[in-house]
């Protein structure tokens, strides 16, 4: 089969090749065809080495399929049945999944980093699928929890960006914010989950969302989805003190994952507004506040790991969301693309002006 691999971290160049096999099914595993997978920021986090993965890589985390095979232990998917893969599948068994923070369950997560689905070449070489998942590629074994099902009538393109930029945009704003009808509500940053918390915050009431982007030409389709008003860092300034009065908005989510931007969503949230991280930074890209604005403004400061969702519940809901017309996500999608474009993909990606580019396998 086809597949996308990285060799090296820090290369800019994918192989694409014919000659990459699975390994076998296991007893709670399922075998997936992936008909449609994204192209994501954290993908390129992954490549360069911000996002730590084992080498041979074949990236790609974002993705639906339909089951082909599954092990003998599997009874909650047949083949035939269409799912959404999630890249944090919850074990149900340790303290996270049954303390009701699934998306905090790290065993499947660590068993990638020395569990190699994929093999490739002449000598049978092992490679390691992103989180596990590896979606650039034609076929994939992952744990069945990592597959959800979902309605057959969902669009394979709408389920895969389903599978983390919008699971993890709206998820911030539903789960994590839990943000208020009437409320104002700030985004810095407008890729594909920057303008999922976007819609987030239109489908929860908010009366006014700021989108913050320094490329002028996202602004357009932040305002299409949602955005009541969209402006670049240099009017941040300006957009307070004509939104807000100068006090600031509610809600201020950060959706790049830089330290400087962080930084920036706190200083647009009112005293006592919530500020949200939803962007994966680096290790080593570290965050400062003083100690006492910490604490005499009064502003949360939260994370939001794929929208703290269970996705068990929150990918066949947002699929409801989409079918009722209330996610617009046809419009999050600037290329429809084959897997021997990735190449030219990644560096569109690095360019900054595309929103999520999806690779169709038939």
């Amino acid at each position: 089969m086809r597949a996308a691999i990285l060799h090296a971290v820090g290369s800019d160049k994918l192989d694409i090749r014919d000659d990459v096999t699975l390994a076998p099914v296991g007893p709670a595993d399922i075998r997936v065809r992936i008909r449609a997978t994204g192209v994501c920021h954290s993908d390129l986090s992954a490549m360069s080495g911000v996002l730590p993965m084992p080498v041979p890589l074949i990236p790609g985390h974002e993705g639906a399929g339909e089951v082909l095979e599954v092990g003998e232990h599997v009874t909650a998917l047949a083949p035939g049945d269409h799912v959404v893969i999630s890249w944090t599948p919850a074990c149900g068994a340790c303290d996270s999944c049954t303390g009701g923070q699934p998306y905090l369950c790290k065993r499947y997560l660590m068993e990638s980093f020395t569990k190699g689905n994929f093999r490739f070449g002449g000598d049978g070489a092992t490679a390691f699928g992103m989180a596990g998942c590896g979606t650039w590629a034609e076929e994939i074994v992952v744990p069945a929890h990592a597959g959800i099902k979902i309605d057959d009538d969902v669009p394979w393109e709408v389920a895969a960006l389903i599978g983390c930029g919008v699971t993890t945009g709206v998820g911030a704003v539903f789960n994590t914010a839990k943000v208020r009808p009437g409320s104002t509500v700030a985004v810095i940053g407008c890729g594909g989950v920057g303008l999922s918390v976007i819609q987030g915050a239109r489908i929860s009431g908010a009366r006014t969302i700021l989108a913050v982007d320094p490329l002028e030409s996202k602004h357009e389709l932040a305002r299409k989805v949602g955005a009541t008003h969209a402006v670049t860092p240099d009017q941040v300034a300006g957009a307070i003190a004509e939104l807000t009065g100068g006090t600031g908005f509610d809600y201020g989510f950060e959706v790049v994952g830089k330290s400087a931007t962080i930084q920036s969503a706190w200083q647009i949230t009112r005293s006592g507004g919530d500020v949200i991280v939803v962007g994966a930074g680096a290790m080593d890209d570290m965050v400062s506040f003083s100690a006492f604005s910490l604490l005499f403004e009064g502003k949360n400061l939260l994370s939001s790991l794929y929208g703290e969702s269970d996705v068990r519940h929150d990918f066949p809901y947002f699929a409801k969301l989409y079918k009722a017309g209330l996610l617009d996500l046809e419009s999050m999608i600037s290329a429809r693309i084959r897997l021997g474009d990735l190449n030219d993909a990644v560096a569109a990606l690095r360019g900054g002006e595309a929103l999520r580019q999806i690779v169709l396998i038939d």
